[in-house]
């Protein structure tokens, strides 16, 4: 590789303004088109700031890294809160949908271990019951069980998959 950059953006709104221009800018890459790519890549994290690393070679070519923010940020922009429970087994700060939930776990899949939405679910609710955030009204224990009941297919479980 020519070259590499490294940038914070925030998600589906970067514009060739600062950071990204003035680092591009003495690059052979089309500008415009790393932007679009990065925010066609960075909408489902809307807003939230996003690791990039846009990795170009002298013919302008470059392949673009989208980095995924931390579970726990996810979780909180999800559910609208901005510090997780000092007890979280006793004080919950907030409740997902297993909708929501489900929209964390997808945007997270990348960096998880699960190979399915329904245990990338699991593991996000892990997440959920250290900052105390209750699912669907339930602990996130209880969550768990019901997930491996089976309880959630129709939502967590992909018809590619089923």
């Amino acid at each position: 590789m020519a070259g590499t950059i490294e940038v914070l953006v925030a998600g589906g709104q970067a514009n060739p303004g600062p950071p990204l221009g003035p680092e591009l800018g003495p690059t052979p890459v089309d500008v415009q088109a790393v932007v679009q790519e990065i925010n066609d890549e960075t909408d489902a994290f809307d807003g939230m700031e996003v690791p990039i690393t846009i990795e170009y070679e002298d013919d302008g070519s470059f392949e673009i890294e989208v980095g995924v923010p931390p579970t726990s940020e996810l979780v909180k922009d999800e559910a609208g809160f901005s510090s997780g429970s000092g007890e979280p087994h006793e004080n919950f700060v907030a409740d997902m949908s297993v909708e929501q939930l489900k929209k964390v776990a997808e945007q997270k899949s990348t960096d998880l271990l699960s190979y399915d939405v329904k245990n990338a679910a699991k593991e996000v609710s892990g997440t959920c019951m250290t900052l105390g955030v209750t699912i669907d009204g339930e602990d996130a224990r209880t969550f768990k069980e019901r997930v491996d009941a089976g309880e959630y297919d129709d939502v967590l479980v992909d018809d590619a998959s089923a």
